[in-house]
């Protein structure tokens, strides 16, 4: 019921650009996307414009739902869908307002059509399905973590191939990306994301959400050496990581301290927190040499490292990674931190790419949960009837 009467009144918002026709939208020189992004927590939209001179964010609207689901530890799903359904029609017009164009403006319309939570991707997908016809304007549907794949070439308009480590609340994996289609997945998790520990182990300590950026202020003032945390997978020569066992180790020592002590200090928390970080930050640099290594194996030119997703926010990894490009001798690349973050700036990006070779959806095209960008590598989370998960 949310989605057809959110498509309905759209429809009755954007009647009046409807005059513009498909192909009198079509400028290979020069575009304007729209984007829209609603997979998890944040209801997003953004205008982009690409030329031959760059790409210029001309607005970029994040509406976050952190204060509907701070009392219940995590993203609710359900929750999530419906304030998504009532706000995507909101921030679609502020992103316009800002960026001051309308729709009749517009070359493209690039929506998040998965993976992430299906009710939240459904409420966006819904949207510009609707604005698409409404308009008439081309249809995109993206892939969530191609939208922060390709972020280095939103940025710094780098060549392709180069490696990515695309590390989030819910993603982390190793990508050589040949092409805006072509992704050769070089290792991931095979259980947490790094950006699920660190929210699990935020909650353990009592800190606030997300997990991360409370992790990393606690750990300013921790003794890193004060706890031995293990560094999972280590012992192994692949890329693939593993957190769940750290997380597990860090609930063991709070509640060893909780019960020797009768509770937790504030040096006990910082001091898990910072040994916490630096087993994650050993174990993803560890890592992505390793990865670098392989990468260039096969990439002998002009050879970049980037990462992209929330954690790539994270200063500590951050500055490591950067040294350990510069003894490889190879680029390193780190998107602001306004673009790790879900927004829809990266999501209107991922379209143009798409929209420059002629490469649309149409109304048929479907919400996934599920969406790897490799699929000729076996899943390394597994399948089931929604398909690979990573």
């Amino acid at each position: 019921i949310f989605l057809v009467g959110i498509v309905c009144h759209m429809l009755k918002c954007y009647s009046d650009a409807a005059y513009d026709t498909m192909e009198h939208s079509m400028d290979f020189n020069k575009a304007l996307i729209l984007g829209i992004e609603s997979s998890c927590d944040d209801t997003a939209a953004s205008v982009l414009e690409i030329s031959s001179k760059g790409s210029e964010i001309k607005s970029s609207i994040v509406h976050n739902q952190f204060n509907l689901h701070k009392e219940y530890g995590g993203v609710v799903p359900e929750i999530a869908a419906r304030a998504h359904a009532e706000l995507i029609d909101v921030v679609v017009e502020k992103a316009l307002k800002s960026a001051k164009v309308v729709m009749s403006d517009i070359s493209a319309i690039g929506v998040t059509a998965g993976p992430g939570l299906i009710g939240g991707v459904l409420s966006g997908l819904m949207f510009a399905k609707g604005l698409s016809v409404s308009t008439n304007k081309p249809l995109i549907g993206v892939n969530h973590l191609a939208g922060h794949a390709l972020t280095p070439r939103l940025t710094n308009k780098i060549d392709f191939p180069y490696l990515v480590l695309l590390v989030s609340g819910g993603h982390c994996q190793f990508l050589i990306v040949h092409s805006y289609k072509k992704y050769e997945r070089l290792g991931g998790t095979i259980d947490d994301a790094p950006g699920e520990a660190f929210d699990k182990a935020a909650r353990l300590l009592g800190l606030q959400q997300p997990g991360g950026p409370a992790i990393e202020e606690a750990a300013i003032k921790g003794n890193v050496n004060r706890f031995n945390f293990p560094r999972p997978l280590l012992d192994r020569e692949d890329c693939n990581f593993s957190f769940s066992g750290l997380k597990t180790a860090l609930m063991r020592k709070r509640n060893e301290l909780t019960e020797k002590q009768g509770g937790l200090f504030e040096k006990d928390v910082c001091d898990l927190s910072a040994s916490f970080q630096q087993a994650m930050h050993d174990v993803i640099i560890e890592k992505s040499i390793r990865a670098i290594d392989l990468y260039s194996k096969s990439t002998k030119e002009n050879q970049t490292f980037a990462i992209a997703g929330g954690v790539a926010a994270n200063k500590k990894i951050r500055h490591s990674l950067k040294k350990v490009c510069e003894t490889k001798k190879i680029d390193f690349l780190a998107p602001p931190l306004e673009l790790c973050t879900d927004n829809a700036a990266i999501i209107a990006y991922a379209a143009a790419e798409r929209f420059f070779h002629g490469d649309y959806d149409d109304t048929t095209i479907s919400a996934r949960p599920r969406w790897p960008l490799d699929n000729q590598k076996p899943a390394i989370l597994g399948s089931g009837k929604k398909g690979s998960k990573a």
